[in-house]
């Protein structure tokens, strides 16, 4: 029987234990976890994302303030919010929601945040520290950090012994997947556009991630029997003649779910993982600025 790992089910626990962290930090210390939004314009996905992570940051017990920019702020004024909301001693996690305006570098804004308040871990030093092994004081991004929690939950910490391949080289999902792998000692192989052959390759995985971003691109026999599947993709199809859209992965899920011995669904397996890891890191930064020791989720 293949499992299905539930990842709301994952998610509500890592949210209650975050909950608990931030009440104890507020009594033992009177610390409570701050968390900055900034979002700049008036993109539709966006402004739900932002609405979804305030609302999980209140039911955390956090500090949540919201700001909302027009999409004419210049870069000088968006980069003078961020190094004030740096250096708010409330404020212990700093996510700017992409995309920005074309007219406003992303890379230049990301790396203006402090890494200490960067609790979506794309800042080159917490890059840094994630591809060198340094995972307790690195944030790592929340995606593959929420993806690496369920491979967790499925089949243990310790992936001595076992083959990783993960399909996309994205700097959000793919790389940094690739190094959380290696940290847990599977042997790992990074795919993409340009790989050879790439159902064979699958084929030999024993965990297998997708993040292409490519509707249903990996095929049921693509997958090895008894293999762990985590499907980052979330892809909105057309209806056709209904006109009802449908939510699908990277992967095949009827023909994946044939072969597999646990896979994600989508929607429900890493998606509710991103906000509930955001809150962890969120909390963490807490800890470390009060001098304590982080929690581990």
């Amino acid at each position: 029987m293949t499992t299905v790992i539930d990842g709301k089910a994952v998610a509500a626990d890592v949210v209650a234990k975050v909950r608990v962290a931030a009440d104890e930090l507020i009594a033992s210390t009177g610390v409570t976890p701050g968390i900055a939004v900034v979002i700049v314009g008036q993109d539709p996905a966006s402004q739900v994302y932002v609405s979804s992570k305030g609302k999980k940051a209140k039911e955390c017990g956090f500090h949540s303030v919201e700001h909302a920019l027009p999409a004419e702020t210049t870069e000088s004024d968006l980069v003078a919010l961020i190094q004030k909301l740096n250096a708010d001693p409330a404020i212990h996690g700093i996510l700017v929601q992409l995309p920005l305006p074309d007219h406003i570098d992303a890379g230049r804004i990301i790396q203006t945040i402090s890494a200490d308040k960067d609790v979506d871990g794309f800042h080159f030093t917490n890059v840094g520290k994630l591809g060198t092994g340094e995972l307790d004081t690195a944030f790592v991004p929340c995606t593959p950090a929420g993806s690496m929690l369920l491979i967790e939950r499925a089949i243990g910490r310790d992936l001595s012994g076992l083959n990783a391949v993960v399909v996309g080289r994205s700097n959000i999902v793919g790389k940094p997947m690739a190094n959380l792998l290696l940290n847990a000692n599977a042997t790992v192989t990074v795919a993409h556009s340009r790989t050879k052959d790439l159902p064979a390759l699958c084929r030999t995985a024993d965990i297998l991630v997708a993040a292409v971003g490519r509707p249903e691109m990996i095929k049921g026999d693509w997958v090895k029997p008894g293999a762990t599947v985590i499907d980052v993709g979330i892809n909105r199809l057309d209806g056709g003649a209904n006109g009802k859209s449908k939510l699908v992965g990277d992967v095949d899920y009827a023909g994946a779910a044939e072969q597999a011995g646990a896979i994600t669904p989508v929607p429900g397996g890493v998606g509710p993982m991103t906000i509930a890891l955001l809150m962890a890191n969120t909390v963490a930064s807490a800890y470390r600025t009060a001098g304590k020791s982080a929690p581990r989720f």
